[in-house]
């Protein structure tokens, strides 16, 4: 046999294998790729559904806390808070906070300079209506100081509603016309009089 004859199967062989072989790589390089994108894709569809459920939520824990901050204002106007009335308050107190911390860890800073201002705003208001509801209130504060900062908190609430949706990609090209149903002079005007004022 030519020794010619025998490199040359050799490298054809090896040629085959070879090829073979750089094939093999190169299919297990293009199926890793699939599968990091595949993954990639499915922890941004998962973070996703967390910040909406956790957005949801605080959005919800927010008015509730809102709401039980007007509601509290009205007790306060009407008679001195039961303990019933305390836990009312408490309990929305604490459930946003749980989820203001929550999304704190979750939310991109779009979302957290709106939340943090709300937030701050909310421990503002209950602070103030928990000194008048003490007998302690500082200069200024009267049920009705307290009245106008509880509104105050809707549009921040919309602002920090409008930039979750933002976040989450589900704000339309025009912008969701503004509700002014919790913009209500009326309610200020409720704590007008004697009754606004602990120290009258």
């Amino acid at each position: 046999m030519d020794l010619g004859a025998v490199l040359l199967a050799i490298t054809g062989v090896s040629g085959t294998l070879g090829g073979a072989l750089l094939t093999q790589r190169g299919a297990e390089r293009a199926k890793k790729r699939e599968l990091e994108t595949s993954h990639a894709i499915q922890e941004a569809r998962e973070n996703r559904e967390l910040r909406r459920r956790c957005y949801t939520e605080l959005h919800r824990d927010a008015r509730q806390f809102a709401t039980a901050l007007s509601r509290h204002l009205y007790v306060l106007r009407d008679r001195a808070s039961g303990e019933d009335d305390i836990r009312a308050l408490e309990g929305a107190k604490d459930a946003h906070r749980d989820r203001w911390s929550e999304t704190l860890m979750v939310a991109p800073d779009t979302v957290i300079g709106p939340a943090n201002e709300l937030n701050d705003a909310l421990t503002r208001v209950y602070g103030q209506i928990k000194r008048i509801e003490q007998g302690n209130p500082r200069t200024g504060e009267t049920l009705r100081s307290a009245a106008e900062a509880q509104q105050a908190l809707w549009p921040l609430i919309r602002a920090t509603r409008e930039a979750m949706r933002g976040d989450l990609g589900v704000t339309g090209a025009t912008p969701w016309p503004q509700s002014n149903s919790f913009d209500d002079p009326a309610m200020i005007s409720d704590f007008e009089g004697p009754l606004s004022d602990p120290n009258a």
